[in-house]
Formats: C-alpha cells, sequence, structure tokens
C-alpha cells in the first residue's frame, strides 16, 4: 500500500460517501485547530471540470492524466468557505454541479489519473497539521494517519444535504434525482477496482445522520486530543 511521505506531521483523514459532511466538517475542524486543508475532492472535480472544459472525455486515461498533472489550481480561504481558482478563474459553484460529479466519479476510478494527483494530495501535508477530506485519504492517500475517521450518514439525510446546499446556490435539483445518482455513485465508488470507497481497518466509524454539525465537530476534536494530546 502507498503511504504518506512526511510522518512529522500530525494528519486527521476524513473519508466517507458524497453527502456525509466530510468538507463542511472539515473546513470546521482545520479552522479550530489552525491547521492545513486538503478537499481531495474538489482536486477530482476540478480535473474533471478541466477535461470537460478542453473536450477530453472522461473515458481518456492519457489525456486526463495530462490535465491532471498540469493544472494551475489552488484553495483559498474565503471566511467560512474555501475559494477554489483554476488558472485564475474562481470555478467553487462550477465544479459542484452534478454533471461534474458524476465525470467526477468517473476520472476518480482511473488508477493513471489517481496516480497523477497522489503526490500533490501528499504535499498538503505541513505543520502544524492537517485535515485531508476525501474518499481514500485514511487507506491510501495518508495511510499512516493518526486519525483516521470514515464519516457516513443514510442515503436519504445526505440527499437531503445535497438538495439544500445547491438550492441555496440557487441551482435547480430534484431530490429523487439526487437520491437515485447517490446510490449509484455509492455503488461506482466501492466497486471501482483501484482504492475502492471503505473504511480503512483502523478508522472510526462516525454515523451523522442524527448529529448537528457542531456535535460532530466537537467529537473529532476530541479525538484529535487523545491522539495528539498537546
Amino acid at each position: 500500500m502507498a503511504r504518506s511521505m512526511n510522518h512529522s506531521v500530525p494528519v486527521i483523514a476524513i473519508d466517507g460517501p458524497g453527502g456525509a459532511g466530510k468538507g463542511t466538517i472539515s473546513q470546521a475542524v482545520a479552522s479550530r485547530l489552525g491547521w492545513h486543508l486538503l478537499d481531495s475532492g474538489s482536486l477530482y472535480r476540478v480535473t474533471a471540470y478541466a477535461a470537460h472544459e478542453r473536450g477530453i472525455s472522461p473515458g481518456d486515461s492519457e489525456a486526463v492524466s495530462e490535465v491532471a498533472r498540469a493544472l494551475d489550481v489552488r484553495f483559498e480561504h474565503n471566511g467560512p468557505d474555501i475559494r477554489i481558482v483554476l488558472e485564475e478563474n474562481d470555478v467553487s459553484n462550477s465544479i459542484r454541479t452534478e454533471e461534474v460529479g458524476k465525470m467526477a466519479s468517473l476520472v476518480a476510478a482511473d488508477p493513471a489519473v489517481r496516480q497523477a494527483l497522489i503526490d500533490r494530495q501528499r504535499a498538503f501535508a505541513r505543520a502544524p497539521g492537517l485535515v485531508a477530506d476525501g474518499r481514500d485519504m485514511g487507506t491510501v492517500v495518508f495511510s499512516d494517519a493518526g486519525l483516521k475517521i470514515f464519516l457516513t450518514a443514510s442515503v436519504e439525510e445526505r440527499a437531503r444535504r445535497r438538495y439544500k446546499q445547491l438550492k441555496d446556490k440557487g441551482m435547480d435539483v430534484s431530490l429523487p434525482a439526487l437520491s437515485r445518482d447517490m446510490k449509484e455513485r455509492d455503488r461506482r465508488d466501492s466497486e471501482r477496482l483501484v482504492a475502492p470507497l471503505r473504511a480503512a481497518d483502523d478508522a472510526r466509524v462516525l454515523d451523522s445522520t442524527e448529529l448537528a454539525i457542531p456535535e460532530v465537530v466537537d467529537l473529532v476534536i476530541s479525538w484529535r486530543n487523545e491522539v495528539f494530546p498537546l
């Protein structure tokens, strides 16, 4: 299994299916701790979006991998949110559509694309620490992370959260369609041959279906204090 390279930097790896709240929780935890943040899902979404903008099919492994290696992208803190800038253009909202999400799931199943992005992801591990959000942070990218969490929730709750998120951004979406797409993406992500979505053997599973965001954040912080005592 591939391992992360910087053993001196504390890492909290938060994995889980789409809509579980990984992004929200990871941002809040990183902000509370003053740590760096890696939204790995955004890297795959940016790759899918950039490939689409260039007229490249998600199935063109070589071309998409080249896009991944050459990405000119950065993450900027924008109050409580993260601003994603691709080639000097703010694509924070553009990459959050369900269409881009589907393409991202397809390119993420490509071993060549994953390899092209893995070193870039590991470079985010810098002092004082990193909160890494994704689907294979604890199993592949940061397999030696001191704290691994698998954050999940029921499909119905995840679809409801995603529906509200997209509606708040002014997007026209259907809750039943979101639920169907989420189930299909769960199946695809769990069954892919490379880095399938699963909890690491030593991960703490956290079901957030009945929990409010502050409760989840407080629990993660308490686990952090256990694993990385001050």
